[in-house]
């Protein structure tokens, strides 16, 4: 759903490392204003104390974020390695659509906190950064900012997780930023596949027969003939007459719904009361990833991002 930068995150990491050194050398009074609602000091008791443990290679958000271990509890609460992986899994394909280049740091510094003896909070204004560019493409997939991110409660003045000067976000976010629809990203690789199924309730294959514009959404509306291949909560009546929405997509490029003549692979989701085009991808199993990825389908096991994004 959600392929990341190498060289982006060369700069996140040197920015980071910097970062920490100033931590690490701070005084205890800076600290002093943050501590009243950090959950280490005075706020949530936990059942043991904060350790720092190895980030597992299969926390796939943050097992290149630029440093080895991690406290656990972390920052958002989170008491087990077993918890911590399921909440960071849904967050992986949102970093995968590369909205802002501090996105993996944001998350990071709060899912797999660095190992000091106090505890490290992003930036407020790189909360606020990331969050004004992933958002609409969060959006896109009917799934809002979560109110356990509010990026009010993260500090302004202290010490803190930075990647760049303030300054410098609004380069980055437009660096950062691809004008292609997020559903329509046409990148064949099985694990963004995989990642868009997972962010979608259903999936099905068939032709579209027309697209329209509606608003600031693009309509779709599909043949009748659908083989389904992920039923979720849809219903075979609700198949036959399905129309699904591109949010926000009436404007931005999707090369897929420009060509009706094909075969597509289609994915989506219910929200509110409208059908959500979440992904489509060129039916076509001569590609070895979309191969895989549709052998894959039946047993990979997704991420609970209804328990994350509320």
């Amino acid at each position: 759903m959600w392929a990341t930068s190498r060289s982006a995150f060369g700069t996140v990491g040197l920015a980071l490392t910097m970062a920490l050194l100033t931590a690490c050398a701070a005084s205890e009074y800076e600290y002093l204003s943050w501590k009243s609602s950090d959950p280490y000091n005075g706020g949530r008791g936990y059942g043991k104390p904060p350790q720092c443990v190895d980030i597992p290679d299969d926390l796939r958000l943050c097992h290149n974020v630029g440093y080895a271990q991690m406290l656990l509890p972390n920052l958002l609460e989170h008491e087990t390695m077993a918890e911590v992986k399921q909440q960071a899994s849904s967050w992986v394909p949102l970093v995968h659509k590369n909205c802002h280049p501090g996105t993996q740091v944001f998350l990071c510094s709060l899912f797999a906190p660095v190992c000091l003896e106090r505890p490290i909070y992003p930036c407020r204004w790189l909360c606020e950064a990331v969050r004004d560019s992933c958002t609409p493409i969060m959006e896109a997939f009917g799934f809002p900012w979560p109110e356990m991110l509010t990026c009010d409660k993260y500090p302004q003045d202290d010490v803190c997780i930075a990647m760049t000067q303030p300054n410098a976000t609004e380069s980055t976010k437009q660096t950062g930023y691809s004008p292609i629809c997020p559903p329509c990203d046409n990148e064949m690789k099985t694990d963004a596949m995989l990642d868009h199924m997972c962010a979608s309730e259903f999936a099905f294959k068939t032709k579209i027969k027309e697209v329209k514009r509606e608003n600031m959404d693009r309509k779709v509306i599909f043949q009748k003939r659908k083989k389904m291949l992920k039923a979720g909560n849809l219903k075979k009546k609700d198949l036959k007459k399905l129309v699904m929405y591109l949010k926000n997509g009436a404007d931005c490029p999707c090369q897929q719904l420009d060509n009706l003549g094909n075969q597509y692979l289609i994915m989506g989701r219910k929200v509110d009361k409208q059908y959500l085009l979440t992904g489509i991808h060129k039916w076509d199993k001569s590609r070895k990833e979309f191969k895989k990825a549709i052998k894959k389908l039946k047993t990979h096991k997704c991420p609970a991002f209804a328990n994350v994004f509320k």
